[in-house]
């Protein structure tokens, strides 16, 4: 949504009919729940100023939520929905899911950064984590 300046509706059409379970550019998306994914989306731009901070106090000083890149602040924004928003939902799986999310699209420290936000937002928000809380 940040990148192609669409809006909710249309992202999560063109999701599902061209990318959920589909092969795009020689890559195989994995299924997933279309109901899930649009009340992820939905959940995530409606609960945005909330999320925000929360991600912001993740965050070191040197790495500010604006510096990061469209793909990792919506990976990270989505996490924190669901470890502030679905409480049935278990941190590890959370934090599993969305890294796994991260390993995707990134090869470099991406993916450890959305663990460590994401492990640091679980302690606080839920009072549980994975792992140490560093960088």
């Amino acid at each position: 949504m940040d990148v192609a300046g669409a809006g909710l509706l249309e992202i999560t059409a063109e999701y599902e009919a061209f990318r959920l379970g589909k092969e795009v550019d020689g890559a195989l998306y994995r299924e997933a729940d279309p109901q899930w994914f649009r009340a992820i989306l939905a959940g995530v731009v409606d609960n945005q100023k909330t999320v925000d901070p929360v991600i912001r106090q993740a965050l070191t000083e040197d790495w500010p939520l604006s510096r990061l890149d469209s793909t990792l602040r919506a990976i990270l924004r989505a996490g924190v929905y669901e470890l502030m928003q679905r409480a049935d939902v278990p941190v590890a799986v959370i934090v599993s899911e969305y890294v796994d999310i991260a390993k995707a699209f990134y090869v470099e420290d991406e993916p450890k950064l959305v663990n460590a936000v994401l492990d640091r937002v679980a302690r606080r928000v839920r009072g549980e984590g994975r792992g140490k809380d560093a960088l």
